[in-house]
């Protein structure tokens, strides 16, 4: 089963907009979904860049325990620990220095052309049991056997 994941900040293969980038205010985008199973516990979602030079796709957004609601504004707190929406936690970016949690948009070397970044959602039959500041890898880990279903946006971005 698919989820449709959309922001009404840009469409899918398009260009994500300057306010979303390092370039920016850096700000989550807005993101709605549909066609949540019937049985979604949790929601959990990761953004994460492919075409970075780095052995793996370089992680912009981890967040997760996000209750089943119909999407996320724009500009969620940096926060570990968000009030909204409740229980939510982020969890590892992939910087090593400054806000090494929560959302940090698109920020791709100069001269390395356009930039895929994929938000994949995931619909899950259980809680997962994990703390903030979690990693990707953690948090796949966790939904592993878990997952209903799955959605995906895709966001271009160029310096």
């Amino acid at each position: 089963m698919n989820i449709e994941l959309t922001s009404s900040a840009f469409k899918e293969g398009t260009r994500i907009p300057r306010q979303y980038t390092s370039e920016g205010a850096d700000l989550s985008p807005p993101l709605a979904w549909s066609g949540l199973p019937g049985g979604t516990q949790e929601l959990a979602m990761i953004c994460d860049d492919p075409d970075a030079p780095s052995p793996e796709p370089w992680v912009h957004w981890v967040i997760y325990k996000i209750p089943p609601t119909t999407g996320l504004p724009e500009g969620l707190s940096k926060a570990p620990k968000l009030k909204e929406p409740a229980g939510a936690l982020q969890g590892k970016n992939s910087w090593t220095s400054g806000q090494t949690v929560g959302y940090r948009g698109p920020q791709p070397p100069p001269k390395s052309g356009p930039h895929r970044y994929f938000f994949k959602l995931y619909a899950l039959d259980a809680a997962v049991s994990l703390g903030p500041g979690a990693s990707k890898g953690a948090l796949l880990k966790a939904i592993s056997g878990h997952v209903l279903a799955e959605g995906q946006l895709m966001g271009t971005f160029e310096k």
